[in-house]
């Protein structure tokens, strides 16, 4: 049956926070094809499901933080470096609407005895170095078997907190000067901003960067631990070249959700259709440089990452996938995409019910966004700088109404979205192609 898989921070009762144990994730599929499936870092597929895919638990990564003071593993790297677990002398803070301090979100780092803290010991440096004592055992696990091996590294930085050491000092003096608020965080500071749903300024008020300097800071900090990953993803990368493992390796790297950066006053992700939030980074890497330095501007959804693996393996999957492989994309081989793209939100630091349609009109990929429990439509052009809603536009109806009809043609097909289609067709009837009739269900289909 159906069931809702939601954050589990602030989860409404009766919602599930942990996939059910009969559900399949890919890395199974190659576990049970022969594959040797390693893990190291963040994860919130819940136990069962982590040890039915890798073979260990997964503790203490099932969190939004690192675990800077309980990991047994991490506190054991700190000791062998001789470096004391990272103190926040001075995080980058939000405020409360009294005015009272509110959320932290990181910042400078350092030892808890006030000493400098070392690139090398944070938390990101650490899953870097995990993730290639995974591959080594990996590597004697398999002797001559020649088994294929996969390893997810997931990473929990650029997320807040920050933790960026004191060598970062001087790249920040010269970022600092480029530090710019958006001119959307001014508008929602003033309460200029009339033409979104209300999640939006219940997120403004959450977050709490009103304070311009404070804002600025996050923005800095967010930039900084960017560039911290970026140095633990190129040990990692030196790691895989020094096994001899690079160059036939498919790597794929992506991110989970997007950053507003202090866009609208809003920092992280939320419950909105915002192309912030939607819009991440992804870079494959086929074995042995197939496809090397292309770049491709088509609309592709994290759904895609999991038939891409497997099509790669020669592994077909028992069950339905939602998503395509990516291969046929890379390798120049364009066909027409079957599936269409949906983005849904619902429950974290508000319930705001949600859902958005991606889709190539008139030769711009647009985002319409729904919202259940708001008057306001959301239209976005994906390629505009910065995104702006322009679903009041009088120049933007006739693409309104085609992304309103494309997304009522997808909600109608697909009972998995029943709720989202009887609130739509009343709100949009006049624009699709209905008959009368009545809605009740007196026979639940």
């Amino acid at each position: 049956y159906s069931y809702l898989l939601v954050n589990e921070e602030r989860a409404h009762d009766g919602m599930a926070v942990l996939l059910r144990h009969d559900d399949a994730i890919y890395p199974e599929y190659l576990r049970d094809t022969g594959w040797l499936t390693s893990h190291a870092g963040k994860c919130h597929v819940g136990a069962h499901k982590f040890i039915d895919a890798f073979g260990e638990s997964d503790a203490p990564w099932d969190r939004w933080a690192p675990p800077l003071t309980d990991d047994d593993g991490y506190l054991r790297y700190l000791r062998e470096l001789g470096v004391e677990p990272p103190a926040w002398p001075e995080p980058v803070c939000g405020t409360r609407p009294g005015g009272d301090r509110g959320n932290s979100y990181g910042g400078w780092i350092t030892q808890e005895d006030g000493s400098e803290f070392p690139e090398e010991a944070t938390y990101s440096q650490y899953l870097a170095w995990l993730a290639g004592q995974q591959l080594e055992s990996d590597l004697y696990r398999r002797g001559d078997s020649n088994a294929p091996i996969y390893l997810q590294l997931d990473f929990f930085a650029p997320h807040q907190p920050f933790l960026v050491p004191e060598c970062y000092r001087e790249r920040a003096r010269e970022l600092a000067e480029h530090v710019e608020l958006p001119e959307s965080y001014h508008r929602a500071v003033g309460g200029a901003v009339d033409d979104l749903p209300r999640v939006y300024e219940f997120y403004r008020k959450n977050w709490g960067l009103d304070d311009p300097e404070s804002a600025r800071q996050y923005m800095l900090m967010n930039f900084l631990q960017i560039e911290a990953l970026d140095a633990a993803l190129g040990r990692f990368l030196a790691e895989l070249d020094r096994q001899g493992l690079y160059d036939d390796a498919m790597i794929i790297f992506a991110a989970d959700h997007g950053e507003m950066n202090c866009e609208l006053a809003l920092v992280d992700k939320g419950v909105y259709g915002h192309p912030k939030t939607a819009q991440v980074p992804l870079v494959v890497k086929l074995p042995d440089g197939e496809a090397a330095g292309t770049r491709h501007d088509e609309l592709v959804t994290l759904l895609d990452i999991a038939p891409t693996v497997l099509s790669l393996a020669g592994v077909e999957p028992a069950d339905r996938l939602d998503g395509e492989s990516l291969l046929p994309l890379i390798r120049g081989e364009r066909a027409e995409r079957e599936q269409p793209f949906i983005f849904e939100a619902g429950w974290h630091v508000a319930p705001n019910p949600a859902v958005a349609y991606f889709a190539e009109v008139e030769g711009h990929y647009m985002m319409y966004t729904y919202n259940l429990t708001s008057d306001h439509d959301e239209l976005y052009d994906l390629d505009a700088r910065p995104p702006l809603n322009v679903a009041r536009d009088a120049g933007m109806q006739q693409i309104r109404h085609e992304m309103i009809r494309r997304l009522g043609a997808f909600l109608e097909a697909d009972p998995r979205w029943a709720c989202y289609w009887h609130t739509f067709r009343l709100d949009h009837y006049e624009l699709l192609d209905l008959s009368g009739g009545d809605f009740q269900m007196f026979r639940p289909e």
